[in-house]
């Protein structure tokens, strides 16, 4: 019997919280800043008297996910607000409808919450702590039901506001994206119909929308999170069937490179003797500065200009590097003043399969790599990726 008893009871135990001490703290210390910051202007805007509300319960709930599940879509912040002014406005209603005699106030409770989850479902505003706001504006007392629907303004709404944008300012301290805004579409950095690289193969958006569908239940996960889970599952299943290959592994590590105040025409003539199409831009301390590229020179040489004169690129781009003594163009005489800067980097410990997605469909084709202490090591290329992929399959099978 008793073996049969345990596994029921352990199932109703939830699975190990897989967040670090830091994020616990994180969340806790957010929740403190949140509720103290709320009560202190509420009750500052509010006044100072006993009789007044200034801080309602819910708002604690609200709290939970505003820091510890930022990222969730039932708490964003027109959840937040939403959700919150809604069924206070739905639980002043219903209280007077049908009176605060006991018997009534039961019946007014249970319509109240079962018309603010519909509503906040017509709104799409649905936020769990707003069912006990609707809850509160019925079964509040004397204190409550004088308000009236001013309820609903002062506390609810002024409450919901603050906190909202106490978590906008924490949890974007802290390293939080919020207001977690959906980022599921993937455009084409060419601006072209092909959906990107990356989705070509393997499940697409549409296919988890149509599994969504099908699931058809309320999930507290943002959809673009859940599809980069996915992905990193994915990759993470890669890495663990054919090995784990880092960037420096792959890097070119004999770098051409120059500095911010060479010449153009100096940085020209190293990518035509070495064959390159990109030089990274390297400080006197050894850090990335930026990257000078061929389309750099080009942008900077009038290619899009439609000025007789230039009549190729080729020309353009001697014009640019060499310019006649007549021309009346102002053209950039360093490599610093046509460089690509900020320029991305990675990691040199980086896993390849974290550089897949963001060299295939972000248009790059250039990284300059980077060891733990920010100091240029290397560069990634197309073709260093694709060798390192192919090589690694090639030597799976063998």
């Amino acid at each position: 019997m008793k073996t049969t008893i345990l596994p029921w009871l352990n199932s109703f135990l939830p699975s190990r919280n897989t967040v670090d001490h830091i994020e616990k703290m994180r969340a806790c210390a957010g929740a403190v800043f949140g509720l103290f910051i709320t009560g202190l202007l509420c009750h500052a805007v509010l006044g100072h008297s006993d009789a007044i509300i200034y801080l309602i319960a819910p708002m604690g709930a609200s709290t939970v996910l505003l820091f510890c599940v930022p990222a969730s879509p039932l708490a964003q912040p027109w959840s937040v607000i939403g959700g919150n002014v809604v069924s206070a406005l739905i639980g002043v209603a219903c209280t007077k409808l049908f009176g605060t005699m006991f018997d009534s106030l039961i019946i007014a409770a249970t319509l109240a919450g079962a018309l603010a989850i519909g509503a906040m479902f017509f709104l799409r505003c649905l936020h769990p702590p707003s069912g006990a706001v609707a809850l509160t504006a019925v079964l509040g007392g004397p204190a409550v039901h004088a308000l009236g629907f001013e309820f609903a303004l002062m506390p609810v709404a002024l409450n919901s506001v603050i906190l909202v944008t106490t978590a906008i300012l924490y949890n974007n301290a802290t390293g939080r994206r919020y207001p977690h805004a959906q980022q599921i579409i993937h455009p084409n950095v060419h601006d072209t119909k092909d959906i990107v690289p990356t989705r070509r193969l393997g499940f697409t958006p549409e296919d988890l929308e149509e599994v969504l569908q099908q699931y058809n239940q309320v999930l507290d996960v943002s959809r673009d999170d859940l599809e980069e889970i996915l992905l990193r599952t994915e990759m993470h299943a890669y890495q663990r069937r054919f090995g784990l290959i880092r960037c420096a592994d792959i890097m070119s590590k004999d770098v051409i490179t120059v500095a911010a105040t060479a010449k153009l025409e100096q940085a020209w003539q190293l990518m035509c003797e070495h064959h390159l199409t990109a030089l990274p831009v390297v400080n006197q301390h050894g850090n990335v500065a930026g990257i000078v590229t061929l389309t750099d020179f080009l942008l900077h040489s009038g290619v899009n200009t439609q000025k007789p004169e230039y009549k190729s690129i080729a020309e353009k781009l001697g014009r640019f590097v060499r310019p006649a003594k007549d021309t009346a163009i102002n053209l950039s005489t360093v490599v610093g003043d046509i460089m690509t800067m900020p320029v991305k980097t990675i990691k040199a410990a980086t896993p390849i399969t974290d550089l897949v997605p963001i060299m295939a469909d972000s248009g790059l084709h250039h990284f300059p790599v980077i060891d733990d202490a920010g100091q240029f090591v290397g560069i990634i290329t197309h073709s260093d990726l694709i060798a390192g992929l192919y090589e690694n399959r090639l030597a799976q099978r063998g």
